[in-house]
């Protein structure tokens, strides 16, 4: 009884750690690599926040036409001594007060208050307004296509750096396949030295094949580890040791074998450079209305009050020194108006402006043709890269088959004393070679649907064959 339950405890023991391995070597697959990486990069969300802004952008440019309406209440103690002579408030640093001209200062002085409600509306500017609306929204569908191509770019950057983090792991293990042969062939060759069955230089060549071996997998270690750190660093996480999902690689993608067509039209990159030419259109327009006057509808209703009588002019003791007798409105005055103001120099300036800006529009058009040739040539590239990758694909069994056999039937002859350690040596680098472009020939297969993904800027063309 105490053996089973001995026996039960050490299996839930092994079952427990077996559970935490798997969870420590938890599998990223590539769909979950493009999630957190969208998540966490900085440029993506840097442009979502950009996209914020320009949003709040146009909100307030729509919130510019709405009138402004200005309340003020001011309640003051001084004097009143008048003046006669020019003046200008230079800065605001002006004192409006009013009061009889006397023929000597003196330093009376009582409370007053001032009560100010004014409305000003710019009601037609020649569609002033609607322009700069409609140059705001322009730049929030830039910034929209701006952070929607980020992500796209960003997907494909992800992507490709997950294909060259497991295409470097699947070079390693054939490189440590290729230390593991070495290795069994020198205990064999240093066995047979020993016995003096062949020359004991074989043994010093064994040595030197295997340490060549090492120097090749610790190579391929290492590039490992630099494409594991680029992955992490393009998902915003630290770096780790990622365990890749290497189900998909050995099968040739359905976008391939279904010969699914694309094209540029609608890459997100396209979009962007086309929004950024709508921006400069539309603020081309809104320059343009500058050349036109402004029509205005205000109004003002304003109360005062004053501790200075109406008779202080005769009489200058009649004034009240008492704070509420000081601020109370006693007086009110109403004004309702309509004007224009038109700088008759604008259109000198405006000429210019104008022009500029239809340069930059120019600009940008150039540059939008360039993207464009530049996805075409790369989409007419995919295609060619897609039929050289399946040719290797198909090519590449056949290769590591002969050289496997190859290998089997010089091992053989080196233990039977028919070859020489040169002839093994050639094989061992045969078969490595076949290998090593096996691995290369699966993962560029998907590298060329991802080419095409990207210079197509359907991204669902490669990523939903996962």
């Amino acid at each position: 009884m105490q053996t089973k339950r001995i026996v039960v405890v050490l299996f839930l023991l092994l079952w427990h750690g077996s559970m935490e391995a798997l969870h420590a070597q938890q599998v990223l697959t590539l769909k979950e690599a493009v999630q957190t990486a969208l998540a966490n990069y900085g440029t993506v969300k840097a442009k979502a926040n950009y996209l914020s802004a320009s949003k709040a952008t146009a909100t307030q440019a729509k919130r510019d036409y709405l009138p402004n309406l200005n309340v003020s209440a001011q309640q003051d103690y001084g004097t009143v001594n008048g003046q006669f002579g020019p003046s200008y408030g230079l800065n605001g640093l002006g004192v409006a007060s009013s009061g009889p001209t006397l023929p000597s200062q003196n330093w009376n002085a009582a409370f007053g208050g001032l009560y100010l409600a004014n409305l000003n509306w710019d009601f037609f500017a020649f569609g002033r307004a609607k322009e700069r609306i409609k140059a705001a929204q322009a730049a929030v569908n830039r910034d929209q296509s701006d952070w929607e191509q980020e992500q796209f770019q960003h997907s494909v950057r992800v992507a490709g750096a997950y294909l060259n983090l497991l295409a470097a792991q699947r070079l390693t293990r054939s490189w440590w396949n290729n230390l593991e042969r070495a290795d069994t062939f020198r205990s064999v060759v240093v066995t047979r030295a020993l016995n003096g069955l062949i020359p004991g230089v074989d043994s010093t060549l064994a040595n030197a094949e295997v340490s060549n071996a090492k120097i090749a997998y610790t190579k391929a270690k290492d590039a490992e580890q630099t494409y594991s750190n680029q992955l992490a660093q393009l998902m915003g996480v630290p770096p780790i040791n990622f365990v890749l999902d290497t189900l998909f690689i050995a099968r040739i993608p359905g976008a391939l074998s279904d010969s699914v067509s694309a094209n540029i039209q609608g890459h997100p990159l396209l979009k962007f450079y086309e929004n950024r030419i709508k921006v400069s259109d539309e603020q081309a327009r809104y320059i343009h209305t500058l050349n036109y006057p402004a029509f205005s509808v205000f109004s003002a209703i304003q109360t005062r009050g004053s501790g200075f009588d109406a008779n202080y002019i005769t009489d200058q003791t009649a004034y009240n020194k008492g704070y509420w007798d000081g601020v109370k409105p006693n007086r009110s005055n109403y004004l309702v108006g309509i004007g224009v103001t038109w700088n008759l120099t604008s259109p000198l300036r405006v000429k210019h402006q104008t022009a500029s800006q239809k340069y930059v529009s120019k600009g940008l058009q150039d540059e939008y043709e360039l993207v464009r040739q530049q996805l075409t040539a790369q989409l007419i590239l995919s295609d060619t890269r897609i039929k050289n990758a399946l040719d290797n694909y198909a090519e590449a069994p056949i290769q590591v088959n002969a050289a496997t056999e190859a290998y089997n039937q010089r091992t053989v002859l080196y233990r039977n004393g028919l070859n020489t350690i040169v002839d093994v040596t050639q094989v061992f680098y045969t078969l490595n070679r076949a290998e090593t472009d096996r691995d290369i020939a699966y993962t560029n297969v998907w590298q060329a649907l991802l080419l095409k993904a990207a210079a197509s800027g359907n991204f669902s063309l490669f990523i939903n064959e996962f």
